[in-house]
């Protein structure tokens, strides 16, 4: 049961690769991860649900925020080494090749992320703090997809003191006011 789900990831990711999310349809996935339709609907209900499932077996993104740890954004680096280390798939599903849905289910997933570690650290529940949740995800996400895309080489070290250079001094200061 496990194998036959990993091999219609597995076909999933390959065909997005090769020729974008939206020009793959169930069909193509059927015939590359080579299982029956009805093999396949057992699993999944659309290629978006197999698209998703790819994210949702990133335990990284599901990890509460650590606690007594006065590090912001703990989660950076491991992400990032994380992506690097499962670099097909990253650049199937956060690349340009990638569907619209990954994006946004994978934003709201590091959005949590965000929120529960900046109330951990003392932030008020707030329409201020939605939108500095915005600006963290935004970065963050805007840094894999560059990746992603292959227009940097940067190493996980890099993306990580990049991204907290662009948002730790704000967030720093939101979390000081009374």
């Amino acid at each position: 049961m496990r194998r036959t789900r990993r091999m219609v990831q597995e076909a999933l990711v390959a065909l997005i690769l090769e020729k974008g999310y939206e020009a793959v349809t169930v069909t193509d996935i059927i015939d590359r991860a080579d299982v029956g339709r009805s093999t396949f609907y057992s699993h999944f209900t659309d290629k978006q649900d197999v698209l998703l499932s790819n994210l949702n077996e990133l335990a990284f993104l599901h990890r509460p925020p650590v606690g007594g740890s006065r590090e912001l954004f703990a989660f950076s680096r491991p992400m990032f080494e994380h992506v690097r280390e499962q670099e097909r798939l990253m650049r199937a599903l956060l690349g340009r090749r990638g569907g619209g849905p990954v994006h946004a289910y994978g934003e709201r997933l590091l959005a949590d992320l965000v929120r529960q570690e900046l109330l951990a650290a003392g932030a008020p529940a707030s329409a201020a703090l939605d939108l500095l949740v915005v600006c963290v995800v935004g970065a963050f996400m805007g840094l894999l997809r560059t990746w992603a895309d292959g227009e940097c080489a940067a190493s996980p070290a890099e993306l990580d003191a990049a991204f907290r250079a662009a948002v730790e001094p704000g967030v720093r200061a939101v979390l000081a006011q009374p």
